[in-house]
């Protein structure tokens, strides 16, 4: 990147990142997110919905489970995943389904004892081959940590955050103190640890907050984020994810592929997903 700039700070003893963010962008994207839902019921949905994803993954994998599931169950679930579900069946043929199922166990196990969560993801990752067709697996225990512990583990997937790429959301509504909203000739100096993502979630929570936003704030932050995002494809083409994203006229179509709630209403033999027939309806509503 050609006559980049560094920038990044870390907060004293806590090790916390200084974000800068750009509150124009933020409006804009909450705005556009608010329009865009009130065809379909308003935000209100929309929010339940990515919260019954999480149900979902709890009730699969939560309190020991995930140590006793099979692959068809898992594979079910993954569906929800967006940047997981393309790749997963070459991976488990190739490690086999009860090396995939012990790194998840010990991924989830006592997960939500603090200042553990890049330990585990590192542990995760290294558990298979590191190499550019794995890349996924980052997102795979992010979804999971997110899904199952959404209160510790926000979302913590590249899309959101790629310190390498040096591309995600948290590009989309960078405010560098010296260019301002113009981002595109700097590189920004900020890892993607747990620490990131817990603190752009804790800033889009106040900025939520500020705008009336006062309940499910987990849900709502993941909304933000997901229409930040998928109005990044929309105007690059899909650049980025272009094989899980294709450009749609609907303005909530890749807010709803992001988040995995695009592939509900298509069901394999028995069933995608077992549950709550009702709640189900109401995501399928939403496509």
């Amino acid at each position: 990147m050609a006559a980049a700039q560094h920038i990044g700070a870390m907060e004293g003893l806590a090790a916390r990142p200084v974000l800068h963010l750009s509150g124009a962008k933020l409006r804009l994207a909450l705005e556009a997110l608010i329009r865009a839902a009130e065809p379909i019921g308003g935000i209100e949905r929309f929010a339940a919905a990515v919260k019954l994803k999480s149900d979902v993954l709890q009730d699969r994998l939560a309190g020991g489970k995930a140590a006793h599931i099979e692959r068809e169950a898992f594979e079910d679930i993954v569906i929800l995943m967006a940047t997981v579900r393309r790749r997963i069946a070459g991976l488990i043929d190739t490690a086999g389904w009860p090396r995939v199922r012990e790194a998840i166990t010990v991924l989830l196990s006592d997960a939500h004892v603090p200042g553990t969560g890049d330990a585990r993801v590192a542990a995760f990752v290294k558990t298979f081959p590191e190499d550019k067709t794995n890349r996924f697996v980052r997102d795979l225990a992010s979804e999971l940590l997110h899904g199952v512990y959404p209160e510790h583990y926000p979302l913590m997937h590249r899309w959101v955050w790629d310190t390498r790429a040096n591309t995600g959301v948290l590009r989309e509504i960078w405010h560098d103190p010296a260019t301002g909203d113009d981002v595109d000739h700097i590189v920004i100096d900020i890892p993607d640890g747990h620490e990131t993502f817990l603190m752009l979630r804790e800033e889009l929570s106040q900025f939520l907050s500020d705008n009336g936003i006062f309940r499910d704030m987990l849900w709502y932050v993941d909304l933000l984020q997901a229409q930040i995002y998928g109005d990044y494809i929309n105007a690059q083409g899909g650049a980025y994810l272009k094989t899980d994203f294709s450009a749609e006229a609907d303005p909530l179509e890749h807010t709803r592929r992001i988040l995995g709630l695009d592939r509900i209403a298509r069901r394999r033999g028995r069933g995608a997903i077992d549950g709550d027939a009702l709640s189900l309806d109401a995501i399928k509503q939403l496509n």
